[in-house]
């Protein structure tokens, strides 16, 4: 009995140190086999290259610019249901996908009295009206819906003068008018496109009492020269001798009325008398006139019209508040084959490729990728500002970049990419691994370094990325949110035509069939936009290291410093300023950039926390925000990154440094421009020496 007892308690005892082993097991916490990581899927790279079709982009080409679409007209609100209904499509759409709409305040000429210029006699008579439209040679250019060449925001009036030849309408065209004893006030400026902005030719005008500005395309500047029928579309891709080139002429960005604020009906409007950026004189595009005096009259009209952006969303598994931003505007100015809609033919097929991926379940990316579709870009940029003014917290916290894929195909040569620095390395990626269009086998890479090229202190030879202006929706989300950014397109060899742009930019004449013959026959170079574009998006949505090197920054940094060491650096000795702290925030930037670099290398080695790399992530997405300093240039609207602003002065370095230095050149020690120098060179050594703290291991302060 008592070894029973013993036996019994012996045996609970084993039982409850066996269930306590067994609980202790699952308790205690171990180091267990964590899944890797999800990371960029080179098989699922690889499809989407495969996937990505010449022959869909061909067709989604044709249906796009089927029909003038100028922004806010019915067939733009036929485009947002087009691109609602695919982005919600059952088998190939999106996750999500939603139109959103603002009244914004755009200009059109009076139907009822079209803009007419007229050549006068002596005594007053008509001698010759320059034509109202262009020439109707293939039968799309004549339609009800084709807009009149017209100057985008440019005020009515009839003005009369005098023609004068201006060159492009700079500042130092005037000037020059003037020394040489030509009386300017009253008279009607003749000038020629490029040089300076649109808007630039009727403010510089204005300053010297010229009374009303016209606008011509010189086929030197666009058509090598050629400019007879026989020589030009539809038998060739050079401009028919009616062609006019259309445009806004708004010297600003976003809606005229709501300049920082997005135009949705709660929020305040600018009373229309205190808006400014518009043309001070009428303003009118022509083809050509010849004589004088001139007869000016303009009829265009504001008016309030909704304008919408079209989103699609394609949410990310483990990280769906990190966005990838792909973009590309709708509205054109007539049929827009080329601009924008070769962009948005794109934007339509990739989005197909990921949306049949996502919807059989074989694939979702890391990070949310979104699809945006802009409104009135033509007229200032005008639905991605609003978009960027309404949701500017949340995109500057959760975006870690933005491409733009506008004209895709200027010309079927070589790549052309602009962009900050830090994306340089990701695109580089992306068109080593991409066959470029056209016999041979080399890559868009090896192409485009053939055409485009730098040699580089740390890499060598290698392409050279443009800087990004304000040409397109990029604009507000560098210059005004400071997120990483590029513009994707594939363009001419510079060696074989001197076309500032495509001909038939902003005519009538940019159709499908001009794309179809001449620009891209196949659409083989709008499949390599497509693949470059889709392998960006994939790398920055996929990888777990974001694939943004912001070292390579170093190297824009130190050729400013030179330049400004070895073009300023005398002047302003003299003025008794320093650059000592200018060249102490670059070393500060290259050894904080350098460092970073080494503890992402070593933790690529490794089997790091994911909390960790994200991080380092937001270490790299937000490098650029530190460059954003919105009063550092008070006379611009939007413009905040002290890299990338505007440049007027000619060194080539810090914009604001480089500014004013230029405009105070000129003036005595101690006035105001010279404090101008000293506070532009305090925003950037402060900027550079923010970012370099960026940089550092987060938590050292």
């Amino acid at each position: 009995m008592q070894w029973t007892k013993v036996l019994g308690l012996g045996l609970g005892a084993a039982a409850l140190l066996g269930l306590g082993i067994i609980l202790g097991h699952f308790a205690i916490p171990k180091k267990a086999n964590s899944p890797a990581p999800q990371d960029l899927d080179l098989e699922i790279l690889e499809t989407v290259m495969e996937q990505l079709d010449a022959h869909r982009i061909r067709e989604n080409l044709r249906e796009l610019s089927r029909e003038p679409h100028l922004a806010s007209s019915p067939r733009d609100e036929d485009l947002v249901q087009l691109l609602l209904q695919r982005w919600k499509d059952p088998e190939s759409g999106l996750d999500s996908a939603e139109a959103s709409t603002y009244e914004v305040l755009l200009s059109f000429p009076s139907q009822e009295q079209p803009n007419v210029v007229d050549i006068v006699g002596p005594t007053g008579g008509i001698i010759h009206s320059c034509h109202r439209t262009e020439e109707n040679v293939t039968g799309e250019q004549g339609g009800p819906d084709v807009v009149q060449p017209y100057a985008a925001y440019a005020p009515s009036g009839t003005p009369q003068g005098l023609l004068v030849y201006a060159n492009r309408g700079a500042e130092e065209d005037f000037k020059e008018l003037q020394t040489q004893g030509i009386k300017l006030e009253g008279t009607i400026a003749l000038t020629r496109y490029g040089g300076v902005g649109r808007g630039a030719k009727a403010v510089n005008a204005a300053k010297h009492g010229i009374a009303g500005v016209l606008v011509y395309t010189d086929p030197a500047d666009i058509n090598d020269g050629l400019s007879s029928p026989d020589e030009t579309f539809p038998n060739s891709w050079y401009l028919p001798p009616s062609g006019v080139e259309r445009g806004s002429y708004y010297e600003y960005f976003g809606d005229p009325l709501t300049p920082y604020l997005p135009a949705v009906p709660s929020s305040f409007r600018v009373d229309l008398a205190n808006v400014s950026g518009f043309p001070p004189i009428p303003t009118q595009p022509i083809v050509c006139a010849l004589g004088c005096p001139v007869n000016v009259s303009v009829y265009n009209r504001l008016e309030l019209r909704n304008s919408s952006n079209v989103l699609g969303i394609i949410r990310g598994a483990v990280e769906p508040d990190r966005y990838v931003l792909y973009g590309n505007h709708r509205d054109s100015w007539v049929h827009g084959a080329v601009d924008p809609s070769s962009g948005t033919a794109i934007l339509l097929e990739l989005s197909r490729v990921l949306g049949t991926l996502l919807k059989k379940g074989t694939w979702r990316p890391r990070r949310s990728i979104v699809f945006a579709s802009w409104g009135a870009e033509e007229f200032g940029l005008i639905g991605s500002t609003e978009f960027t003014e309404e949701f500017f917290n949340k995109l500057q916290e959760r975006t870690v970049a933005y491409i733009n894929v506008d004209i895709s195909v200027f010309a079927n040569a070589t790549l052309r990419v602009q962009g900050t620095p830090p994306v340089q390395s990701v695109v580089f990626s992306a068109t080593k691994e991409i066959r470029s269009p056209g016999p041979g086998d080399l890559s868009i890479y090896d192409n485009w370094i053939r055409y485009f090229n730098r040699s580089s202190p740390v890499y060598g030879l290698v392409p050279s990325l443009g800087s990004l202006g304000a040409g397109s929706d990029y604009a507000p989300f560098i210059h005004f949110l400071g997120i990483s950014s590029m513009d994707i397109a594939y363009t001419y060899d510079r060696s074989k035509t001197s076309a500032r742009i495509y001909p038939t930019y902003h005519t009538a004449f940019d159709t499908f069939d001009y794309v179809d013959k001449f620009l891209d026959p196949g659409f083989s170079s709008h499949q390599a936009v497509a693949r470059t574009a889709g392998s960006v998006i994939l790398r920055l949505s996929d990888s777990f290291f974001l694939p943004l090197k912001v070292s390579d920054y170093s190297e824009t940094l130190r050729s400013f410093l030179q330049a400004a060491q070895q073009d300023l650096g005398a002047l302003l000795e003299q003025h008794s300023i320093s650059l000592g702290p200018l060249v102490t925030a670059v070393e500060k930037f290259e050894a904080e950039a350098a460092a970073l670099g080494q503890r992402i290398s070593t933790l690529q080695k490794g089997s790091p926390d994911p909390l960790q790399v994200r991080m380092l992530n937001d270490q790299l997405m937000l490098l650029e925000r530190t460059f954003l300093n919105p009063r550092a240039f008070p006379e611009e609207r939007y413009y905040s990154h002290v890299l990338w602003a505007p440049r007027t002065g000619s060194v080539v370095t810090f914009p604001g440094l480089s500014n004013a230095c230029s405009r105070a050149r000129d003036t005595a020690s101690g006035s105001e421009a010279w404090a101008e120098v000293q506070r532009q060179l305090s925003i950037v050594v402060t900027a550079l020496e923010g970012a370099a703290a960026t940089l550092r291991p987060v938590a050292d302060l």
